[in-house]
């Protein structure tokens, strides 16, 4: 397999988000190769990623909130190790214009694709450990998760999207979202949905896409919950 110049460019930038550059391009590629576009693919890569994942977020939360129980701890944990948020890291990174993948998965808009973007974060965190050590894949999730993790949101915690987006509009006495499919492509594996989430009366509506309508669900209710935050903050109770 050898990647064409903005390939390279795009592997390049990769690299330097992460904080680390590989020995073994190999490694780098078919971290980044969707089972879609060939045998030598990411899949294997993620099953080490996600061990490497949870453990490094699982001991930066317990270092930095000493007093929190394992339950709490573990649905902090969730709120950060989940599709969302490695998806909107790899947008960050722009890992998508780094992807191999299938002329079907290139023609659906697979390199935006929330599932494949964060299965090919997954893979890298392998991916530098094969290249390195244990050591040099922890240091890498450090550095993308410190942020994320000193600001971690302790309102929501293990709460789904469309469960917070739900109670956050209750207590502000407005309508539930409605939520509709607005597109569905493929089939199989294949399958890719778009769904809406109306916030009726307050005249908003986002869209996201996903490998099945809860996700995409999950991902669409997010982007509401957001909004509605922003725009009709709740006011702290007084000590």
């Amino acid at each position: 397999m050898k990647p064409d110049l903005l390939k390279q460019q795009a592997h390049r930038a990769i690299q330097k988000h992460l904080g680390y550059e590989f020995r073994n391009a190999g490694l780098l590629q078919q971290a980044l190769t969707h089972r879609s576009f060939n045998a030598k693919h990411n899949e294997r890569f993620e099953f080490v990623g996600d061990a490497v994942l949870n453990y490094t977020v699982a001991k930066m939360l317990f270092d930095a909130f000493p007093k929190l129980t394992e339950g709490e701890l573990s649905r902090l944990r969730a709120n950060l190790v989940n599709e969302g948020v490695l998806a909107e890291i790899a947008l960050e990174m722009n890992v998508g214009d780094g992807l191999y993948l299938g002329a079907g998965e290139l023609k659906s808009g697979g390199f935006r694709r929330p599932s494949i973007l964060a299965d090919a974060m997954e893979a890298l965190f392998a991916a530098v450990s094969f290249d390195a050590d244990f050591g040099a894949a922890e240091k890498v999730v450090r550095r993308l998760f410190a942020e994320r993790v000193k600001h971690v949101d302790f309102k929501n915690q293990g709460k789904d999207n469309k469960t917070a987006l739900q109670e956050a509009l209750q207590a502000r006495r407005l309508a539930l979202p409605k939520y509709r499919i607005d597109e569905q492509t493929g089939s199989g594996s294949e399958t890719r949905f778009v769904i809406s989430c109306d916030l009726g009366e307050l005249g908003f509506i986002t869209r996201a896409g996903g490998a099945s309508r809860k996700a995409a669900e999950q991902e669409t209710a997010a982007e509401a919950l957001k909004w509605l935050e922003q725009q009709f903050p709740m006011k702290k109770p007084k000590k």
